[in-house]
């Protein structure tokens, strides 16, 4: 049942009230949404957490100039839904959440609105652990744990992860040793031509794990410094001006790592790689029943599903919860290659997209572990 709590003073916001859900099922509803609202510091935000069946709802908290709050709550269920499917595909004993603060990040955020925020957070008693996002950065993180614990993605000094960005590379280039092998039968990718779409953080990180490998590498960006970056670091490394012409290039791989919608029916049918593997969020501009995954699967290219491939990311982050051990997450992140390979057995198996099978693997991991539960602290 989802249930909406709209409390008006950071310090004494309620927890709104609710019940354990029934099995899992991806339709259901939210099990919370709690609306945030601090008139000294300006803070307008909404929490939702999506599903607390495999324990404490982790997401992150994008900081965006939504139209209106109505825009702002249709992105907060969809992001958290999301989560927990990420979550639970990456074996992690975690739920699903999200949270957005309504408002432009470069003119109104301040110390006082984070930490107004991190008091919301920390009504919520542990049931949603929030991190950094669109908007967001480690400094912030640090900021919001000032007010709550539950918080992860802090820096280095502070008990933290630090940059995300390091293991979501190293997740990505895992999980695209395991399509390779899918495909070619080898994990090894040198002698392969890989297309990077997007080379800020991630994707110059995956760059350089790609060369490393022996693999040929071909970017585009419409940053021309973050370009010139890795031509810099790497000049052998080609450039095409545009995403329409790395596609259309002869590739192997094609790795999405800028914005979302990467993959639309007109890139699909263009597209020449064997294999899309990236670390862009919400690649499929239409993931429906027919939609691109089945349009991906008809032309033979093998997709690896992007929740579970930048889910290297949060891997890192959630190991704060530990007391952050970079090996020990490096780790777990490269388990995605056993995953991966799950999902890819799985859709050819069944003759479904992988991006079908993975949602299967997902729910099957929640039904089977804790779907008639909800997480409670001091509770497992």
């Amino acid at each position: 049942m989802t249930t909406l709590s709209r409390p008006e003073a950071p310090r004494t916001a309620p927890l709104a009230s609710f019940r354990v859900p029934g099995p899992f099922d991806p339709a259901h509803g939210h099990e919370q949404v709690t609306f945030c609202n601090d008139a000294a510091s300006g803070l307008r935000a909404i929490i939702a957490i999506h599903s607390t069946a495999l324990g404490p709802a982790l997401g992150g908290t994008r900081y965006y100039p939504y139209g209106s709050e109505d825009a702002a709550l249709a992105d907060v269920l969809r992001l958290s839904k999301g989560m927990t499917y990420k979550n639970a595909l990456a074996g992690l004993d975690l739920g699903g959440g999200k949270a957005v603060i309504i408002g432009d990040p470069t003119r109104e955020k301040s110390e006082a609105l984070l930490r107004a925020y991190g008091r919301f957070v920390e009504s919520l008693g542990g049931r949603y652990v929030t991190a950094c996002d669109v908007g967001t950065y480690v400094a912030d993180m640090d900021l919001v744990h000032r007010e709550t614990n539950f918080v992860v993605g802090r820096s280095r000094p502070h008990g933290g992860a630090g940059d995300p960005s390091v293991l979501t590379a190293f997740g990505v280039f895992t999980a695209m040793r395991a399509c390779a092998e899918h495909v070619w039968g080898s994990v090894s990718l040198r002698g392969r031509t890989v297309g990077v779409a997007g080379v800020g953080k991630v994707g110059h990180l995956l760059v350089n794990h790609l060369l490393e490998a022996g693999a040929s590498v071909v970017v585009t960006d419409v940053s021309d410094r973050a370009v010139d970056a890795v031509r810099s670091a790497h000049p052998e490394v080609a450039v095409v001006p545009d995403t329409d012409a790395l596609i259309r290039a002869a590739l192997d791989v094609y790795a999405p790592c800028a914005l979302g919608g990467a993959l639309d029916t007109p890139t699909v049918e263009a597209l020449q790689a064997r294999v899309v593997c990236g670390s862009a969020n919400n690649q499929l501009a239409d993931d429906g029943e027919g939609g691109i995954p089945e349009r991906l699967l008809a032309r033979g290219i093998t997709y690896a599903p992007d929740y579970l491939v930048n889910s290297g990311g949060v891997i890192q982050v959630s190991d704060e919860l530990e007391g952050f051990d970079f090996e020990r997450a490096k780790h777990r992140v490269e388990k995605l290659f056993d995953a991966t390979k799950a999902v890819l057995e799985r859709a050819e198996e069944q003759g479904i997209s992988p991006a079908r099978a993975a949602d299967h693997l997902a729910e099957e991991r929640i039904t089977a572990i804790g779907a008639s539960r909800m997480y409670l602290p001091g509770r497992r």
